[in-house]
Order: structure tokens, then sequence, then C-alpha cells
């Protein structure tokens, strides 16, 4: 995707406002969009498809822990009707917060014996239903960008998972879609991937753009 746009009313922002905040606002709309984004493969007690009302954005994080390097998930619902800074702040609070109060239920399921951990595991992702998502997540963010890597191909048990690149000097970036094919086929993903650049390089960007016109104005004042 070229991005150099975004990028530019990105930088230009006087507020912080982080390349996960921006994907997670981009693709949470094109999910919105698309109910076959919104729904996940349930094997009991017979397998069927379920079809959640709205995207849950669950999003990877490396925090250090008690000596230790932990990946817990922060979960964040309707990513596409929030504010960049509403999702800034979250994300803020993934990154920086308390462990033990930002990812309590995470440490508390850790701590459980393998087989009852197992258990809940399965619970989850098989008999929940509608709270399956609240607890899980209907996408997954993961992105090695920050530390200058690439992850193409992340590990996920969610419907989809998004990941991209660091920005090139030329502005473009290697965004990847990877998806549950029992419930989609390449041809709706690809398809995704160009509405989400039209998307970011469209509404987002006017939304960047509108943020720092509000700034200049404020700051005028």
């Amino acid at each position: 995707m070229n991005l150099s746009e975004v990028s530019e009313a990105r930088s230009a922002l006087g507020e912080r406002v982080s390349w996960p905040a921006i994907f997670l606002k981009g693709y949470g709309t094109v999910c919105a969009r698309h109910p076959r984004l919104l729904q996940t493969w349930q094997k009991w007690p017979i397998p069927h498809v379920f079809q959640h009302e709205t995207p849950v954005a669950t999003v990877a994080v490396h925090r250090r822990y008690q000596d230790d390097d932990w990946l817990l998930w922060g979960k964040i619902r309707d990513p596409h009707s929030q504010s960049f800074l509403q999702l800034q702040a979250a994300l803020d609070r993934f990154t920086t917060g308390p462990v033990e109060e930002v990812f309590r239920q995470e440490l508390q399921l850790a701590m459980l014996p393998t087989p009852l951990r197992r258990l809940v595991w399965w619970w989850n992702l098989n008999l929940c239903g509608e709270k399956r998502v609240k607890r899980t997540g209907s996408f997954l963010l993961t992105t090695l960008a920050g530390r200058g890597a690439e992850n193409p191909h992340p590990p996920s048990f969610l419907t989809s998972s998004i990941s991209y690149s660091p920005l090139r000097a030329d502005g473009t970036c290697q965004v990847s879609i990877i998806y549950d094919h029992r419930l989609m086929d390449g041809a709706f993903v690809a398809d995704c991937l160009g509405e989400l650049e039209k998307e970011l390089n469209g509404d987002i960007l006017e939304n960047l753009r509108a943020m720092d016109s509000s700034n200049r104005d404020r700051n005028a004042a």
C-alpha cells in the first residue's frame, strides 16, 4: 500500500497518533461493512457459523512482567467508531499501564493448571456464542514494524488478522490479512485489502488532516 500522504498527515499532528491506531480504525471500518469478517466458525454442538454484531479488535502486546517476557492481548470494542485519541489512549494503556490491572483476566487464566486453562479456551471458542468475540475479539492486529521487522503470516485463531511492515522510503508498506478459509476466500480478502487502502487514503487521511486543522485553529486562538 502507498501510505505516503497518510504518513505526512500523521507527522504533521501535534498529538501522537500511532500506526496501530490508524490501522485499527481503518480495518475496523472495513470489518463493520462486511458480515463475513464478523463471523466465527463454531464446532459445537454441531459445526455452524455464528455472526457477531460488531468488530472487537484484539491487539498483541509485548510486556515485561516479573522479569519475563509476556505476550498479552488488549481488546478494543468498535474501533471504527472511536476517535484517534481514544484509540491511542487505549493502546498507551496496554503498553504502559500496570500489567496486573490492565491484563488481570489474562494473568488469572495463565495461573490455572494446563488442563483447566485448555478447557477455558475450548469453552470460549466453541460454546460462548455471543460472548466469544467479547472475550477473544473478532480480529487481531499484530505487527513488528515498530522494531523494524515484518511478520507477514502471524499465527491466529481469529477470523482474520492484520499485520503490516515498516514504512519504506517511498511511502509504501506491505500489509497482510490472514483469514479463516472456512468463512471466506482469497478473492474476498484481496478486495478487503484494496478497500482498506482506499479507506486509509480517503476518510482516514481526511480525519487526520481535519484533526491537524482543528489543532492549528485552537493554537491560533
